[in-house]
């Protein structure tokens, strides 16, 4: 099997037709493979790099926030598992503060604080881009208090999450 660009083009259309990925998925997967590819070349394990020419065109999608309807059913709704609950509450935190799970994640009490209008904000710096982040908090607008603090779920992968737990 030589990987060349007719490989290319057809692991693009396995993508699509047998693992059904979407058109951006399959970009992403065929990005991570050209990285991948690349150094080969570099490395002298590949003589000509098979992506030449090839465009990788990620497609705008439009995404629309959740009405205000919707947050409340995933709000309202119980779970038998306390992990689906706190799951479910990292989610609307996310959505009511517009911060990534990954702010959530490090996001500690210290980082709460009192703005120059008197209610409470999160004063952070934002994962991704390394940038700061000034945010009303919302503990207001969500219906319940949020007590923020890490704790580990034991799982094959001990990982550290935020846990939202709720005093109502």
């Amino acid at each position: 099997m030589k990987i060349n660009y007719e490989f290319i083009e057809n692991y693009e259309f396995w993508l699509k037709t047998v693992r059904h990925c979407d058109h951006n998925a399959t970009m992403k997967y065929l990005a991570n493979f050209k990285k991948i590819v690349r150094r080969c070349v570099r490395n002298g394990w590949i003589s000509k790099d098979p992506f030449d020419g090839f465009k990788l065109a990620v497609r705008e999608v439009k995404r629309t926030a959740l009405t205000e309807e919707e947050l409340e059913r995933i709000r309202s709704k119980n779970f038998q598992s306390e992990r689906v609950q706190k799951v479910r509450d990292i989610f609307l935190f996310s959505c009511y503060t517009g911060l990534a799970y990954a702010d959530l994640k490090k996001l500690r009490l210290a980082e709460i604080a009192k703005g120059i209008d008197g209610t409470d904000w999160i004063f952070t710096r934002r994962e991704k881009t390394d940038t700061e982040s000034r945010v009303p908090s919302c503990l207001k607008q969500l219906p319940f208090w949020i007590n923020i603090r890490i704790t580990r779920f034991a799982s094959t992968r001990t990982e550290c999450y935020l846990s939202l737990a709720i005093k109502r």
